[in-house]
Formats: structure tokens, C-alpha cells, sequence
């Protein structure tokens, strides 16, 4: 039995999504007449209550193009030194849009709205990069599937209108958030300027990332879309996985949730594992006393994966895939580990 942990975005589509996606009407969406890819944005646009929606065929194209939008040449975004935007996604901030990151020292990926007031650069002081945005990621992802505490990012949508910044919100995993929270995209809608949603993570979807937002920072959207190569054309088929994933995926997301859990509970019982780090939604960070290579090699021949992530911490991420049977497997295999005399030398 192979159980591939390494991320949410690993899962195949279920026979129910892939009729969905055979049996899409579909147009080409460059002219915006495929019909379904017109649903989908529609469909989330009206889910978080903004203007409008448009769709990507990647997250962090989706992150890229709202920093673009947002932002000019030569200013600067706020972001907690764990974003997304800052570390996985291939330097875009500086290539797409010259823009440079002061980066907050924040907790598991989270910053604070004192900490945004403290890193705005004064704007009538030409000698510092103008700062005209701020990023926010939730659930964040090196932070091991933190939740936001949704007051808190309200008191950060303050100090943005106070200061003319722009509030984006990279929302790759914000379903987790969501139900998680017992919170609702309409909340999120109300305070941000943009939202990137992915439908490839926790949802299942096989592609696919929709960027929504107010009709000031979205009048653009498409065009910048369009210079960075990410006009589609019958694209209707993955519009469907979307919509499908909409309507049966995000409900279960509860269950990735608890397996993570279940998967911390039995980590902190093993006595070569030094620190689990809390567990919010379906990210598993802890660290090892030992060489993290040799774990990762161990598991592999048990046909167990996941990744490393630098520093000593390894990660395990529970997804749509991953069922109960090898669930309860997984976690009978796990317990054994601990016996495991190559992983607890270092």
C-alpha cells in the first residue's frame, strides 16, 4: 500500500469528478465563452460576496497577478518571512513586479496588526521603497496549517485603510481555514481587496486557482492574466473539477483534519520525535532527534512518503486520498517506528 503525504495536491480526481469534467460545456475561455469557466468565477465571486472572479491555472500565478495589480515598481509588500508568495514562489514578487518584501517575524506564518503599523515605511520618505501592500496567507503552509484568528485580520484590514495599502489574502488553503473556524467566505469577502482560492489543494480539483476581488483591483485582472501565459481555452474540463469540488469537497475537509490530529497524537509518542508543532487543519510539522534523511529513506521503504522541509522539520499533510484503511495502517506502521535504531542516530 503506498501512502503519498507529501501534500494535498497529490490526490486524483474521483470518478464522479471526472464525469463532471467529460460532460462539461466548454467554449474558449480567451474570448470568455466557455459557459462552465463563467460559472466557476461566478460561483465564487458570488461565495465571497465581491465583484468579480477570474481563473487561473495556478496558485501562485493567482498571488503573482494580485501583487501585480496591487502594487508599482520600485514599492514594497508586508508579509510574515514564512509567505508563500515569498519563498515558494520563484522570486515572482521581484521578476512580475519589482516589488520588494520587508518580511515580519511573525507566529506559524501569522503577523499582527501592530506589527503591519511598525513595518509601513513613511511615505514622504523617498529614501525607503513605498509600502502599498500587504499579504496575508491562510491557512498558512510552513506554518503547519494555521488558522488566523479572524479578528485579528480585521484589526490588520484597519490599519490598511488607515495607511491606503492594499490587503491581499493568498487563500490556497482558506477552505481548511474556513471549516476549521466555523467561518464563511462571505466574512473574508468583507475585508479583503483580493482572495486567491486553489482547487487543486484539499479540494481535489487537478488544476486550477480563481483570484477574486473588488471591481477597482480586478478591472486588470484579465490582462495581466494574459502576460503572464495564463489565457486557457477550452478549460471548461477543469472548471468542472472546480465546481464539482465546490459543491462535495469542502465539507469532508473535517476528516483530513482529524486524521492530522490523529497522526500528532501518535508522533508525540515516539521517543526520537523532539517537538510537534500544534495542529489547526490537515499540516503535520514536527522535528526528529536524528538524521531526517535516513527517517525519510525508512518510511520510503515502507512505502510511506513526505517531505523534508529544511531545519529539521518534516512534514506530513493528509488529503482527500489518503483513506481511513491506510490511515489506520499508517498509524499502526508509525507507532513501530520508534524502534527504528538508524533514525535515532544522528
Amino acid at each position: 500500500m503506498k501512502i503519498d503525504l507529501r501534500s494535498d495536491t497529490v490526490t486524483k480526481p474521483t470518478p464522479e469528478m471526472l464525469h463532471a469534467m467529460m460532460t462539461a460545456h466548454v467554449g474558449d475561455d480567451v474570448y470568455k465563452e466557455d459557459p462552465t469557466v463563467n460559472a466557476l468565477e461566478q460561483n465564487i465571486a458570488d461565495m465571497f460576496g465581491m465583484d468579480s472572479a477570474l481563473f487561473f491555472p495556478s496558485g501562485s500565478m493567482a498571488n503573482q497577478a494580485a501583487i501585480k495589480l496591487h502594487t508599482q515598481l520600485g514599492e514594497q509588500l508586508i508579509a510574515d518571512k514564512y509567505a508563500h508568495v515569498y519563498n515558494y514562489e520563484g522570486g515572482g514578487v521581484s521578476f512580475n513586479s519589482g516589488v520588494s518584501c520587508k518580511l515580519i517575524d511573525g507566529h506559524r506564518g501569522m503577523i499582527t496588526a501592530s506589527q503591519v503599523a511598525a513595518s509601513i515605511n513613511p511615505p514622504d520618505f523617498y529614501h525607503s521603497p513605498l509600502t502599498s501592500l500587504v499579504c496575508i496567507e491562510n491557512t498558512t503552509n510552513k506554518g503547519g496549517g494555521a488558522c488566523y484568528d479572524f479578528e485579528e485580520l480585521k484589526k490588520i484590514r484597519a490599519v490598511c485603510t488607515h495607511h491606503n495599502l492594499g490587503y491581499h489574502l493568498d487563500g490556497a488553503r482558506l477552505w481548511n481555514a474556513l471549516v476549521a473556524k466555523n467561518e464563511s467566505p462571505r466574512q473574508y469577502g468583507e475585508i479583503f481587496d483580493s482572495i486567491s482560492v486553489c482547487l487543486s489543494k484539499g479540494l481535489g480539483a487537478p488544476v486550477g486557482s480563481v483570484l477574486v476581488g473588488n471591481a477597482k483591483v480586478m478591472e486588470n485582472a484579465i490582462r495581466v492574466r494574459k502576460v503572464l501565459g495564463g489565457g486557457m481555452r477550452q478549460i471548461g474540463f477543469m472548471a468542472a473539477a472546480g465546481l464539482y469540488a465546490l459543491e462535495h469537497h469542502i465539507d469532508r475537509l473535517d476528516t483530513d483534519h482529524k486524521r492530522a490530529k490523529e497522526i500528532g497524537e501518535v508522533l508525540t509518542t515516539l521517543p526520537f520525535v523532539k517537538q510537534v508543532e500544534p495542529i489547526d487543519t490537515n499540516i503535520v510539522i514536527f522535528t526528529i532527534d536524528g538524521n531526517e534523511e535516513d527517517f525519510i529513506t525508512e518510511m520510503e521503504l515502507k512505502n510511506i512518503y513526505f517531505f523534508g522541509m529544511g531545519q529539521g522539520k518534516l512534514r506530513f499533510v493528509t488529503h482527500l486520498d489518503y483513506t481511513q484503511q491506510m490511515h489506520e495502517y499508517f498509524l499502526e506502521l508509525l507507532s513501530s517506528v520508534q524502534l527504528n535504531k538508524a533514525v535515532q542516530s544522528s
